[in-house]
Order: C-alpha cells, then sequence, then structure tokens
C-alpha cells in the first residue's frame, strides 16, 4: 500500500494545516508506509518548498517525496524517446518561462538544468512597447538583459532572440503581458520573437504555433485562505485558448499538458514513489516485491480524482482514490469523477486506507516496519 497525498485542500489552506493533516503524516512514518506529496501547485524549487512543508507540519519531508506540476519538466533537460534515444535536447536552448513571483520560476528552470531562460520581464523591459499596458518599472527588480536583441524591421543585428519552447511552470501574474507574448512567439518564424511567418505558406502551416508550448497545471481553480476557490493557470490557459480561438478559428491549438489529471504526470510520481518505497524497505529492486495498492487522497474531483481513477500504472499497481472534503470540492453538488470513497480530511483518509488494508491506527508499536513498507498512500 501507498499513499499519494495532495497539498492546498488536503494537508494545507494557503499556510495552515489542516485538522489532521500532521497526525496523518507522522502515523504514515511511525509504520513505515511510503507516501509521496503530488501537487498541481509549484512557484518554488522542491527543495524550498520541501523545508516550508516540514516546518508547517511538523513532519520531516525530503525532495525525493516532493512532486510539483512543473518537476517532469526536468526530464525535457535531454529529450528521450520511446526507445531511450535523446532527441533535440533542450538543455542549452533558450526558453521563455511564464508564472510565478519574480523571477522565482527562472531559478527554478536553471535549477534543472536549463541553461538559457528568459522570462516576460525580461521582454518587457527590453522592448516596453511590446505590450504599451504594462508598465516596464514594475518588472526590472526581477529582469536580466537580453543576450540577443528582439527583432524589429530596422535592424541590423544578425543575430535576433530566438525562442525554442515555452513553459509555463506556474500561474502568470500578468494574464494579459503573457497572452501576448506567446502568440507573438507561437505565430513567429522559426521563435524569432518580432518576426511572423510568410502568408504565402499553407493555411495549417501559418496557424500552428511555430514552437512547443507546455502548461504544467490544468486546474481551473485552487483552494486558498479565501472562502471560495480562486483561479489557478488552468484558468489563464482557458483564457489564453479563448483568444487564440478568436484569433484562429477553426485550427486547433497544438500544447502539451501536464500536472494532474495527465498520465505522463501520475508515470513521473509513480516513479518517485517506487524509488522511495525501494529506499525505505532498504533491499534491492528484485528483493523488495512488487507495489500493489496506490491510494491517491486528494480534494478535486477533476484533477485528483480523475487522474486516479484513469491511470493506467505500467508497472500493474491499482489505485484506489480518496476524496476529501476540506479544499475545493463542493459535498453540495456531485462530483464528475467518483472516488471509492469520500471522506472529511486527510485524517479520515489515511484510516480508512490503513483498516482497508487491515492495519491498525492505534498501538503503532506492534505493527512491523518491513510489512508495513509493503503498501502505501499519496496527498495533494
Amino acid at each position: 500500500m501507498v499513499h499519494y497525498h495532495l497539498i492546498d485542500g488536503v494537508l494545507l489552506r494557503s499556510s495552515n494545516p489542516l485538522p489532521g493533516a500532521q497526525q496523518a503524516l507522522s502515523l504514515l512514518q511511525r509504520l513505515r508506509v511510503p507516501f509521496i506529496l503530488l501537487t498541481n501547485g509549484g512557484g518554488k524549487h522542491e527543495r524550498d518548498r520541501v523545508a516550508e512543508l516540514s516546518r508547517l507540519l511538523s513532519v520531516s519531508i525530503s525532495p525525493d517525496m516532493f512532486v510539483q506540476s512543473h518537476t517532469p519538466f526536468a526530464d525535457l533537460i535531454h529529450q528521450i524517446d520511446e526507445r531511450d534515444i535523446v532527441k533535440a535536447p533542450l538543455k542549452d536552448k533558450t526558453i521563455l518561462v511564464c508564472g510565478g513571483d519574480g523571477d522565482s520560476c527562472r531559478r527554478v528552470a536553471e535549477s534543472y538544468g536549463f541553461t538559457s531562460v528568459i522570462t516576460p520581464a525580461d521582454i518587457i523591459t527590453s522592448m516596453p512597447t511590446l505590450w504599451p499596458f504594462s508598465s516596464p518599472q514594475s518588472y526590472t527588480a526581477h529582469a536580466r538583459p537580453l543576450l540577443h536583441p528582439i527583432y524589429n524591421p530596422s535592424s541590423t543585428s544578425a543575430n535576433h532572440l530566438t525562442i525554442s519552447s515555452i513553459f509555463v511552470f506556474n500561474d502568470p501574474r500578468d494574464w494579459a503581458l503573457d497572452t501576448q507574448l506567446i502568440i507573438d512567439v507561437l505565430l513567429s518564424q522559426d521563435g524569432v520573437l518580432g518576426t511572423t511567418r510568410s502568408r504565402s505558406l499553407p493555411t495549417h502551416e501559418y496557424r500552428a504555433p511555430s514552437v512547443p508550448l507546455y502548461f504544467s497545471n490544468p486546474d481551473v481553480h485552487w483552494a486558498s485562505q479565501y472562502h471560495l476557490p480562486r483561479l489557478g493557470q488552468g484558468g489563464f490557459k482557458a483564457a489564453f485558448m479563448g483568444v487564440w480561438n478568436e484569433t484562429h478559428r477553426g485550427i486547433p491549438l497544438e500544447e502539451k499538458t501536464i500536472g494532474k489529471p495527465s498520465q505522463e504526470t501520475f508515470e513521473f510520481a509513480e516513479k518517485r514513489l517506487r524509488k522511495h518505497r525501494l529506499g525505505l524497505l532498504g533491499k534491492p529492486k528484485g528483493e523488495a516485491g512488487g507495489l500493489r495498492k496506490v491510494y491517491m487522497v486528494g480534494d478535486n474531483p477533476l484533477s485528483d480524482i480523475q487522474g486516479g481513477n484513469d491511470y493506467l500504472s505500467p508497472a500493474g499497481s491499482v489505485w484506489d482514490t480518496i476524496l476529501v472534503r476540506s479544499g475545493v470540492y463542493n459535498d453540495s453538488e456531485r462530483p464528475p469523477h467518483r472516488p471509492k470513497v469520500t471522506v472529511d480530511g486527510v485524517w479520515d483518509a489515511v484510516e480508512w486506507a490503513l483498516l482497508k488494508e487491515g492495519w491498525p491506527t492505534d498501538g503503532v508499536d506492534g505493527v512491523l516496519g518491513i510489512k508495513s513498507a509493503q503498501k502505501g498512500c499519496v496527498q495533494r
């Protein structure tokens, strides 16, 4: 048994621990039940967020137990195809990173190994006329000089800013600026900002995106300190797609969205969970036995429960989903994706899973650690 736990709405509301969160994680650690924390949040480095969570929850959590929405982007440093062949590595290509506070997401991307990362702040301070409704002065504290100039018709430079991929790491703070920049790059000639492709191209080629676009979180809403759900990155994506569809009627945008409930994110998380479990067992992979059961605990039926229900484990693990009422989910509405069970909070979820597997929730001193490591759990 293994648990996947989510964070906002399950363990925390903003920076405040929810009832039973600390006790639930402490119990799992005392029983030596492997668990990881899986969130569609982000914007900080995993080390920083883990240190913050450990402090807030009074539970020791390591980075290998933690997956944020953008954590799988680290694998794109060297893109690997289905035959394990490296193709078009992005490590040294210029990428545009959007979202997050200041340049925090740039620093996260650089920590993953990307060596040439630019942000909207760099661009708007270099070319204020690109979006006249944003004040460049408000971005100067986090902007860096561009290594190459932005193309304009009077430019004499032979080397212009060229963007290879766009990554939305976290919720954008300036939706209008980021929308305009992303559209400019998608419609550019080979990613050269300030250019447009030849209109002599066939319509489908002219309108197709010039570079790949990646979103990391499809959640339209998230649970904050405010008493009603707030718009998240999924809200920005919906607004962006509305603009794209209005200006490119009949031509869908090719983009890639990871984060829950995507198969890619759940596969990435399961790999982390299996690795953490092996470390907890202290045995080689061949001697540890298979991971039979995973419990996915979440507050959002549209990401957590849908993702857990739809996930097809390459290793054959069976997943059960547990919906909690402590976050986004409104108990007055029937969830669009049905969990195995709905409970009040994370303690109830962990207790239900443990009892279902035949484990006691008290008197834990008598539980064998090696036996307990054969099971596991996840939270958001």
